[in-house]
């Protein structure tokens, strides 16, 4: 299955590594890298994490640490919509 990150991902990716660099740039990279991987481990079983149709249709969910890593699949591709802390207001960012 094919991953992509949709830009909004992304920029979720982008505001974690900063914010973890300000205390322990070294871990904001382990961190980032953690959690790309897991992105890649979800493609293997997407199925097997629970719908969150309280947000919308066709989105799941993943937690690693404290954060949420919401998704959507079609077909053979796999999109990582939102990346988010789990203690941020997540129904008024999705």
């Amino acid at each position: 299955m094919f991953l992509k990150f949709s830009p909004q991902s992304a920029l979720d990716l982008e505001e974690i590594g900063d914010y973890i660099a300000r205390e322990n740039p070294l871990r904001a990279i382990s961190f980032l890298e953690e959690l790309e991987k897991h992105c890649q481990k979800i493609t293997e079983t997407p199925e097997a994490f629970p719908l969150r149709k309280d947000f919308a249709h066709n989105l799941r969910m993943a937690v690693h640490g404290n954060y949420l890593i919401f998704f959507s699949v079609e077909f053979d591709m796999l999109r990582i919509e939102r990346i988010l802390h789990g203690a941020r207001k997540i129904g008024e960012l999705l």
